[in-house]
């Protein structure tokens, strides 16, 4: 087993060993079914503190040849689905934290060389006699072992659009970075070694002028969720059996931390509910994840009275939305609609798939936007 490929399952084990954890296997009797099937390539992006991370510990310990998971899984829903047994521990695995890679690699500038080196290496280290010394691009790498064994990887990626965030106006970086994700992921070479490749982050996939650089994944986010709704957050009737276990009253968890609606899911953030069931004190826990000061920037754009309708949706209404244009980054903003889409994508608002509206989602929500309402209603007059 390796940091990177065939990692063992004490990642996910920490998770099982909170106090509180919801079981989420159902996701793997999905993943199951479509594996080395065209919608094997998934992109499920959400907010912070959604579980992003625990999901993707959950697949790496599923999957992985790196350790046996059998006992790990005991009890949980996975194990009463068919598949269960022929899919565990059967493949191999590279499991990559983008966001954890930036300081080893030395910083931004090296993310994509570090991701290269230190996978090829461990490859290497398991087959050794297919991979040449002049062999440095993963992709490559991976279709060789494919050619000479027949082995097929899952590839996991979490934090897959940190640098898409956080470097938004570093174009280099950006396009090397687009550059080896196309080369891993995109064409029909990939389609032969990859079993499963499940990219997880805030954003989507960027766009690239009209076209996705990666048109083949299949996108689940908080505008349409798809088969990903009931394991994105916590689902009501999760959320009612914590609430009777930790004797907390139902209407005021609903009243704090739901609104987000995900196909016919209602969905509560699990880190807020996570943190009022074992505290009991109703407040806002989205704050200690990033403030409603860090995207006031963006509102103050104003696009098309943009600020008129964080005004409004304080006041309870829902306001329209058309999320097509949004080209999935943090800087390419053309008009109200971009912004609010963002703000969705973040988990600022909630959005309503059906009447295509954005609205603040819960009371925890409505406070982070309510410490700016001074400042809104100044920047209006």
């Amino acid at each position: 087993m390796g940091r990177f490929v065939n990692p063992d399952n004490s990642a996910f084990q920490t998770a099982l060993n909170s106090e509180i954890y919801v079981d989420k296997t159902g996701l793997l009797a999905y993943t199951n079914k479509v594996l080395g099937s065209l919608q094997a390539y998934i992109c499920n992006s959400r907010p912070r503190r959604f579980g992003k991370s625990i999901t993707a510990d959950m697949l790496t310990a599923y999957y992985s040849k790196g350790c046996n998971s059998e006992n790990m899984f005991r009890g949980l829903d996975i194990e009463n689905d068919g598949s269960f047994r022929k899919h565990l521990n059967k493949y191999d695995v590279i499991h990559v934290d983008v966001q954890w890679c930036i300081t080893p690699a030395g910083g931004v500038d090296n993310v994509v060389d570090f991701i290269q080196g230190a996978v090829i290496e461990e490859l290497r280290g398991i087959y050794g006699s297919i991979l040449s010394v002049d062999i440095t691009s993963v992709s490559e790498a991976l279709s060789l072992i494919n050619e000479k064994v027949g082995s097929r990887f899952v590839i996991i990626v979490d934090e897959w659009d940190v640098l898409i965030r956080d470097e938004a106006y570093n174009q280099n970086i950006q396009d090397r970075y687009i550059e080896f994700l196309r080369g891993l992921f995109k064409g029909s070479e990939p389609t032969k070694y990859i079993g499963l490749a499940y990219l997880t982050g805030i954003l989507p996939i960027k766009r690239l002028k009209t076209q996705s650089a990666l048109n083949n994944f299949n996108e689940y986010s908080m505008l349409s969720a798809g088969p990903m709704a009931p394991y994105v957050g916590f689902t009501e009737s999760e959320v009612k059996r914590l609430c009777t276990k930790y004797d907390r009253e139902f209407e005021d968890v609903r009243r704090w931390y739901d609104g987000y609606q995900l196909g016919e899911y209602h969905v509560y953030n699990p880190r807020a509910v996570v943190s009022v069931m074992l505290y009991g004190e109703y407040q806002s826990y989205w704050s200690r994840t990033g403030t409603y000061e860090s995207i006031i920037q963006f509102i103050d754009m104003d696009f098309d009275g943009l600020k008129k309708a964080i005004i409004s949706m304080l006041s309870g209404d829902e306001v329209q939305v058309r999320t097509g244009s949004f080209q999935n980054d943090m800087i390419s903003f053309k008009n109200k609609d971009d912004v609010l889409t963002l703000l969705i994508h973040l988990g600022y608002l909630a959005f309503d798939q059906r009447k295509q509206t954005a609205y603040i989602p819960n009371e925890e929500i409505r406070g982070e936007f309510a410490t700016a309402v001074d400042v809104l209603r100044w920047l209006l007059s």
